[in-house]
């Protein structure tokens, strides 16, 4: 009788559980808002392509030994993800000139920051994206 009365008991507590659960599952979502990540991108390609472009070549010419050059590559980094996670997708955009021109810039800064996190940009490195991200800015203004 003991046993029987034991197991009923486990039974009924585990279904407790189960329900308790379950409705906590189900109205937990419900009772908080969505927090979506603040994007600086305003949605205007142009726009976003010139401010992105002029945002980084600032940053390129941040000097090695800066004490902001760690906080000012992060924030490149976030904008580089930004921007390619924008216009990417769109077939309006992500076949012309300018964006293929910004995501190879935007490509080999983020790679070497990536790969090579303590060490600066190279010269030659630095060059090669400030001519690309000049022309992406100038391509975009007459393409749009």
């Amino acid at each position: 009788m003991f046993s029987n009365f034991h197991q009923l008991k486990e039974r009924l507590m585990r279904a407790a559980w189960a329900i308790c659960l379950g409705l906590l599952l189900l109205v937990l979502p419900f009772g908080q808002t969505a927090q979506a990540a603040k994007s600086s991108m305003s949605g205007d390609f142009v726009e976003d392509t010139v401010s992105v472009a002029q945002t980084l070549k600032e940053t390129i010419a941040i000097p090695d030994d800066s004490e902001n050059r760690s906080e000012a590559k992060d924030e490149a980094l976030e904008l580089i993800t930004q921007y390619i996670s924008r216009y990417r997708n769109r077939p309006q955009f992500n076949g012309t000139n300018s964006f293929t021109t910004m995501q190879t810039a935007l490509n080999a800064m983020a790679g070497h920051y990536k790969t090579f996190a303590n060490r600066p940009l190279p010269e030659k490195l630095k060059e090669r994206l400030k001519k690309e991200l000049s022309r992406a800015e100038k391509i975009v203004v007459k393409e749009i």
